[in-house]
């Protein structure tokens, strides 16, 4: 039984709730095992026709556990990379249609799972982006999919300064597909998976493997360049020196 992922189906719709709310839903290992095991069972099964992700509580997802990564060496870093490409790479796969229903914050990892998907419906609290740089851990991912999306100047302004974007903004940029009150998020994201899991089977498979091979070259690149970054990263101690002090500083304000 997963520990950190809940599901429920309704009619050809199955839906996927990341759920370690009390840490904004951030990923660790044992998180991103269950997910990518439900998304198998998912995608086998014959009676679903359309996958939503979403998170527990007020947030999609906040990325990365930091008190995960902090540990890393060099070569549990590159481990961690082969991890995302795993996962990132069983997304890609997927034939039936991802709609991510962000009911929250969307950052690092979690808002390159977001783009990954297929529709991304939220709301005007919504905020998106890649703040791995202020953690010291660099990027290679992010910035791959963020060009993909957003094109390089954009993908470097949000890379270098680790900003977040707030609802408007994503939705002005199209990365947000639709924008929906807040209790609407996950009823509209359902209804769009509904409507998508009616479509002919077959094309719609056709189609997601194609959009696939035409990004498959800038994938295998940004996660071969993410092993040899990581490893250089995790060596020098920085991730480790910066992780560190997020913890300090954010003990520091729940002591205030």
């Amino acid at each position: 039984m997963p520990e950190f992922i809940l599901t429920e189906r309704r009619g050809k719709v199955a839906i996927v709730t990341l759920s370690r709310p009390k840490a904004l839903n951030a990923w660790h290992r044992p998180m991103r095992e269950e997910l990518m095991a439900e998304l198998r069972r998912f995608e086998a099964d014959p009676q679903v026709g359309a996958i939503v992700l979403t998170g527990a509580g007020e947030a999609f997802s906040a990325g990365q556990d930091l008190a995960e990564t902090m540990e890393f060496d060099p070569d549990r870093a590159v481990e961690w990379i082969q991890e995302w490409e795993a996962l990132y790479d069983l997304i890609r796969s997927l034939s039936k249609p991802f709609i991510a229903a962000l009911n929250g914050v969307a950052a690092g990892s979690a808002f390159q799972v977001a783009l990954l998907a297929d529709f991304r419906i939220g709301h005007p609290g919504v905020r998106m982006g890649q703040p791995e740089i202020d953690s010291g851990i660099a990027s290679t991912t992010g910035p791959w999919i963020m060009r993909e999306m957003l094109g390089l100047a954009r993908t470097i302004d949000l890379t270098l300064t680790g900003r977040m974007m707030d609802a408007s903004e994503c939705f002005a940029l199209g990365i947000i597909n639709r924008l929906v009150p807040t209790e609407e998020v996950l009823p509209a994201a359902i209804a769009l998976a509904e409507e998508l899991a009616a479509k002919p089977a077959m094309a719609m498979r056709l189609n997601k493997a194609r959009f696939r091979e035409v990004t498959e070259a800038g994938f295998r690149d940004c996660l071969e360049a993410g092993m040899r970054v990581q490893k250089e990263s995790f060596a020098s101690g920085e991730p480790a020196r910066m992780m560190g002090k997020f913890f300090a500083d954010r003990a520091a304000r729940k002591g205030r």
